[in-house]
């Protein structure tokens, strides 16, 4: 069997691992945040932005660099908003989904020239706003109801004022303490996916899923994990460029998954609280913690999931 076949087959599954604790539903009671200022109080307001006209590569660059998980697009003169363009975007666009087309159809597989097409043609146009008078209240229901990582804040005109994410609440609301712990709020069916399983195979997986991330999992041992952020970073590093042969995407999505996971790998436990894990993801700027017991991955707590929790906890 070809090693990336191997790693298809152990990587489509779900891993549903439950461990010694019985983790049933968990019923919230409904809790209005106590921080009800305005919005523009928690957000970032000196936005990085780019024009309609920026290239794919370009944008990435701008992303890779800055750390961003998203980026705004505004008209050059008036900065109103057009789109944004995100990491989920990115790995669309390099073979995971419908947006793949640009580099297939329009350029052949050549992912060189695809690259330098302008991201209005990969950017999301539909984009879920606030007004720049919300409040944090706005913003906590729309991430947890739509499952939205950013919204960007605008005035009355369509004019970018700023940017508010989930850790820009999660900063806020984990400041209050919670009785919760991660085995109340954590996922415990999890997809995940195997180290030598293809980049491409990935980037699928997470378009279809709607995933930012997957564990990587050998032999039923945590062996990292992989980000949409991991991916898009591959090509906003220009590391992709080097492995190209061919000028084709094949030359690089086929690499096995391995090649990304990369850093020190943080975890948590089914006992700890869901205010110290905020705490740690917030100090190690980091979006997730897998859960491990008995040296077995059973779980994966999110910003998202603690946003919820705090939110309705």
């Amino acid at each position: 069997m070809h090693q990336n076949d191997r790693g298809v087959k152990q990587g489509d599954r779900l891993l549903k691992m439950q461990g010694k604790l019985d983790r049933g539903p968990v019923e919230f009671k409904s809790h209005i945040v106590q921080q009800e200022g305005e919005i523009m109080g928690i957000a970032t307001h000196d936005v990085i932005s780019i024009p309609p006209t920026q290239s794919i590569i370009g944008a990435v660059e701008i992303m890779t660099k800055c750390g961003f998980r998203r980026l705004p697009v505004t008209d050059a003169g008036t900065k109103k908003l057009r789109g944004i363009i995100t990491s989920g975007d990115v790995i669309n666009f390099m073979g995971g989904g419908d947006k793949y087309k640009l580099v297939q159809v329009r350029h052949g597989g050549n992912l060189l020239a695809a690259v330098n097409e302008s991201v209005r043609t990969i950017m999301t146009q539909q984009i879920t706003t606030l007004p720049h008078d919300s409040r944090i209240r706005d913003a906590v229901d729309i991430i947890v109801e739509k499952k939205i990582g950013g919204l960007p804040i605008v005035d009355t005109d369509g004019v970018l004022n700023g940017i508010v994410t989930e850790r820009d609440v999660l900063r806020v609301l984990g400041a209050e303490r919670s009785t919760l712990n991660i085995e109340d709020v954590m996922s415990t069916s999890l997809r995940v996916t195997a180290p030598d399983c293809p980049i491409a195979t990935v980037s699928h997986d997470m378009i279809q899923y709607r995933f930012r991330r997957l564990p990587v999992v050998s032999d039923d041992v945590l062996y990292g994990i992989v980000t949409a952020t991991d991916i898009m970073q591959y090509l906003g590093s220009r590391e992709v460029f080097s492995r190209l042969t061919t000028g084709n995407a094949a030359d690089v999505m086929e690499l096995p998954v391995r090649t990304l996971v990369t850093g020190k790998l943080f975890t948590t436990t089914p006992m700890q609280s869901i205010t110290q894990a905020a705490r740690e993801m917030l100090d190690r700027n980091i979006g997730a913690l897998p859960v491990i017991e008995d040296s077995r991955l059973i779980g994966l707590v999110t910003e998202f999931d603690l946003v919820r929790a705090f939110a309705k906890g």
